[in-house]
């Protein structure tokens, strides 16, 4: 068997008030679209939440930290950081996990 490459996932969730979500969609849609375009960006998602209305869960892939990190720092996380602000976002809690690239269930 080869080597187990090791990938950077990205996991978490944060919410937004139900009377803002249909402002939040499609600048949500847009920050997801330019970073998935972005150097080491495997897959970035966001879903919301089919009992607990508002609640956004984050999923993202990537090739390495030095990826998440030039992410944080794109302008497109600028202005989506700018935007959110404007949308109550709150409870943020997205956290950072090395692993190996997995196996199918």
């Amino acid at each position: 068997m080869g080597e187990d490459r090791t990938v950077v996932i990205v996991m978490g969730s944060f919410r937004i008030p139900v009377e803002n979500l249909d402002r939040a969609r499609p600048m949500m849609a847009r920050v997801i679209a330019a970073t998935r375009a972005e150097p080491g960006c495997v897959s970035y998602s966001y879903a919301e939440d089919m009992v607990d209305a508002g609640l956004i869960r984050v999923s993202e892939e990537w090739t390495d930290e030095a990826a998440v990190k030039s992410h944080a720092q794109s302008a497109h996380m600028a202005q989506w950081v700018a935007e959110r602000t404007t949308l109550g976002l709150s409870e943020r809690n997205i956290k950072l996990y090395s692993a190996n690239e997995g196996r199918a269930l």
